[in-house]
């Protein structure tokens, strides 16, 4: 009736998923990137504290000081555009996770819950129905050797 399946433990690789190797071959590459992020980052705080400095020269027109705001404006909307970029890519690998790595393991607990129940049908109708079914003719034999006793007392 059933068929006998391995176990979750034997089901799930101990070994690292090829996911998995490529982040930790990545490492040194993703120090270097953050070193770079980290200098841009600095480069754009010394442009905005020296544009800042040059607006607060006296004689400083308007008209300067709506282009630089444009300038800011321009440079924060090529900053979110980059920062969408990577959140866009960053949905994309928990896409790829849920379907790779979540979804075998949902399906494994499908199947060992499934056994589960075709294992509980099987005890209940061969083990647990054959002692209820001797304990109701025990009962109704005592209650007709009750009946019997009572007769002959």
């Amino acid at each position: 009736m059933t068929e006998p399946h391995q176990p979750i433990r034997d089901a799930i690789p101990l070994e690292p998923s090829p996911a998995e190797e490529d982040l930790t071959e990545k490492e040194p590459q993703s120090t270097g990137k953050k070193i770079l992020f980290i200098i841009g980052g600095l480069l754009i705080l010394a442009l905005v504290i020296a544009g800042l400095v040059l607006l607060l020269q006296p004689g400083t027109d308007t008209g300067r000081v709506r282009d630089i705001f444009i300038i800011f404006m321009a440079l924060e909307f090529l900053l979110i555009g980059g920062v969408m970029i990577i959140l866009i890519i960053q949905l994309a690998r928990l896409t790829l996770l849920l379907q790779n790595e979540i979804k075998p393991i949902l399906e494994s607990t499908s199947e060992t819950a499934n056994t589960l129940r075709g294992t509980t049908a099987f005890l209940s109708e061969h083990l647990v129905e054959p002692v209820l079914k001797m304990n109701q003719y025990l009962a109704g034999l005592s209650s007709l050797f009750g009946l019997f006793k009572s007769k002959n007392d």
